[in-house]
């Protein structure tokens, strides 16, 4: 179906020396940093059945997206370490498709298959971090709302590109620690984020809330007629604000040293989002404060996929 990859490529795992590293901060935590927390919970998390198809690159089901794990409305306090237990936790329908600190929506798909823009935007960050999300894509849509694919294999845009929705982004693998630890049980995904006014949502509607997706549930994306797309305006005394604020040193200069005072405000939006306990305080960064709208499309193509499914629900 997709593009064939191998299970280096697929997992991230080169360079080595700094995969193990980078995994060492996962399993013990480093300065602001606490350590993951897992237990027997966390083996909800291996779905054999779903999951081994996957790897193989062939689909669970025929054209399906499958959503393994939802944003969590009950995360436990992020001050006690990014947490993978199945203790404290409830998704917007009120059941428990999701686990303590889930930040987001995995679709579950085969290894190789293309993911694209949810909506146009510009390509603010790529980075890959073997101990949280491995691969990431970091899309900014305007009017404050950021995106992000994580667990990517292949990256095929660049910083600082235009992209509009339902154009091809990336390969889909399963890179980060997690892929290593449940292979081969666990089920290849596409952690999907969505932030907005610099903090993470759920793009679900709950209650009364305007849903994030187009037509208030996330479909599989197509081109769509070209709108005028503006930046994200931030004020620049709160990002300085939000640096200062920044506990790690290393993370401090590395932001203080980009110049460029736009890309400065999106990597501190995208740090602060994937590494909280490493700032003191939690601000706006933007300069207006903006309501959730319906924007997005599920970051997969219509000519691949036709329906999403929650995993828990019955056919």
């Amino acid at each position: 179906m997709g593009e064939k990859l191998s299970l280096a490529q697929s997992m991230g795992l080169k360079p080595w020396r700094k995969r193990f590293a980078e995994a060492l901060v996962a399993l013990r935590g480093e300065e602001h940093v606490p350590s993951t927390k897992f237990g027997l919970s966390s083996l909800a998390q291996l779905r054999p059945r779903i999951g081994i198809p996957l790897w193989m690159g062939r689909p669970y089901r025929p054209r399906t997206l499958i959503i393994t794990n939802l944003f969590n409305h009950r995360q436990t306090p992020i001050e006690n370490g990014w947490s993978v237990k199945k203790k404290q936790v409830e998704d917007f329908r009120g059941r428990r498709l999701t686990y303590d600190s889930h930040n987001g929506t995995d679709f579950a798909l085969p290894l190789g298959s293309t993911v694209v823009a949810p909506a146009d935007g510009v390509v603010v960050r790529i980075i890959s971090e073997f101990n949280r999300g491995g691969l990431k894509i970091f899309i900014d849509h305007g009017e404050g709302v950021m995106t992000t694919c994580a667990h990517l294999a292949k990256a095929l845009v660049s910083e600082g590109q235009l992209v509009r929705r339902a154009e091809k982004i990336a390969i889909s693998g399963y890179s980060g620690l997690d892929a290593l630890v449940t292979f081969p049980f666990g089920v290849p995904h596409v952690h999907f984020n969505v932030w907005l006014n610099g903090f993470p949502i759920d793009p679900f509607a709950r209650g009364d809330e305007t849903s994030i997706w187009r037509g208030g549930q996330p479909q599989p994306s197509q081109a769509s007629e070209i709108v005028k797309f503006e930046r994200s305006q931030y004020d620049s005394d709160q990002v300085e604000a939000l640096i200062a604020s920044c506990l790690s040193t290393s993370s401090r200069q590395e932001l203080s040293a980009i110049k460029d005072p736009q890309r400065r405000a999106d990597h501190v939006v995208s740090i602060k989002n994937y590494y909280p306990t490493r700032f003191d305080q939690s601000i706006m960064p933007y300069a207006e404060q903006q309501p959730r709208r319906e924007l997005l499309d599920a970051p997969f193509l219509q000519a691949d996929f036709d329906r999403v499914v929650f995993v828990d629900d019955k056919d």
